[in-house]
């Protein structure tokens, strides 16, 4: 008689598994139980051939199981499955289609009944990784409510071969493995709810800490030692397809003052409106990162030196138009930069330190500009 249904197994240790790998576990698993169906059927045919079975009840016995799961088979293989719920398995379907043929399975293969309870058993087995404890605890209500009425009937319509007395004691000895299977698989998957809880926590603090080992806290923009991973990579692209790159150093002016006369809190909100101000400005691919305190550096990709003035003025303006009355009346916010063209084949250090020197000179200079360098 069949097993139930084709569970689909837990997480991979190395992590969550991608669709297509769940896809390809859920089939396989669907396709074992395709395989241990045939197996049944063919344990059927040779009680029939024995004489231990009627032909006719055992030949409908097997084109139905067999059939079931083959439609199983081809809705689990083709996705379709997904339609009718979130589990790609058919898990609790698949179970209730087993529990359903065991029970028939034991109303006619009165020799091999007791076998058949054990395979009961196996139909909770098979779910006790992906159901959930009110699913495995209705699929036991199930298989013994089925299981007892079928007892009772043939004990009542064939006591010759379901003598009643036997069939008590396989009623209890049906409730005894059940139950205990059914608590087993309720402590399961209250188990792998908290498992899943915990997971979800564990993924959601690796995404904060992989966050601010990329990120600036005060700024939200790239923290240097991440602007520098994508500078390394952007430099790699430049080498293969030759393009300019510009660099652009800046720095806002006389921000110490803003420390002194507002205190820290001040100049934090500070540099968080700056950085807000120059967001919007910028295209997808431009690289932008607090170099250090006061100082950020931008990466243009595919940008001459000229696109870059023009960009640090349209910055200048933007943070220029930045409100910090509400903050600290009167404070306009300004900025100097040093621009510079990153050559390719240059080691990235010279042409920062090439573009911090042009950012020192716009500083001499009278600050509020930008220099080339």
């Amino acid at each position: 008689m069949p097993l139930g249904a084709a569970a689909a197994w837990p997480a991979d240790r190395r992590g969550p598994r991608s669709p297509a790998a769940r896809a390809r576990g859920a089939t396989r698993l669907t396709l074992m139980a395709v395989a241990v169906y045939g197996l049944f059927a063919v344990i059927v045919a040779a009680q029939v051939r024995l004489g231990l079975m009627a032909a006719g009840p055992a030949a409908e016995y097997c084109l139905v199981s067999l059939s079931g799961i083959v439609l199983f088979y081809g809705l689990v293989r083709s996705g379709l499955s997904l339609r009718l719920g979130p589990d790609r398995s058919m898990t609790m379907a698949q179970s209730v289609f087993g529990v359903l043929m065991t029970t028939w399975g034991y109303a006619i293969d009165a020799p091999l009944r007791g076998a058949i309870i054990a395979i009961m058993l196996l139909n909770l087995v098979w779910g006790m990784f992906v159901l959930s404890a009110r699913q495995a605890l209705t699929l036991c209500l199930l298989a013994l409510g089925l299981l007892a009425a079928t007892m009772v009937w043939k004990s009542r319509t064939d006591a010759a071969d379901y003598p009643p007395v036997i069939e008590a004691f396989h009623f209890v000895f049906c409730a005894i493995l059940l139950s205990a299977m059914s608590a087993l698989s309720i402590s399961m998957g209250r188990l792998r709810s908290k498992l899943t809880t915990r997971t979800a926590a564990l993924q959601a603090a690796l995404e904060q800490i992989q966050t601010l080992a990329r990120s600036d806290e005060l700024t939200q923009l790239h923290n240097r030692r991440h602007l520098g991973e994508l500078l390394a990579i952007e430099r790699q692209r430049q080498a293969r397809s030759g393009q300019e790159l510009t660099m652009i150093m800046v720095d806002l002016d006389h921000f110490k003052a803003v420390n002194d006369a507002h205190g820290h809190a001040v100049g934090d909100t500070v540099l968080q409106r700056f950085a807000a101000a120059i967001r919007p400005l910028l295209r997808a691919g431009d690289l932008v990162g607090r170099w250090g305190g006061e100082e950020f550096l931008l990466a243009l990709p595919a940008t001459p030196v000229q696109a870059g003035v023009e960009l640090a003025e349209r910055l200048r303006q933007a943070v220029a138009a930045v409100t910090c009355d509400d903050i600290a009346p009167g404070l306009r916010l300004s900025f100097s930069a040093g621009v510079t063209a990153c050559l390719p084949g240059e080691p990235t250090h010279q042409a920062v330190e090439r573009a911090d020197r042009a950012l020192y000179r716009a500083k001499a200079e009278g600050r509020g500009r930008s220099v080339v360098g």
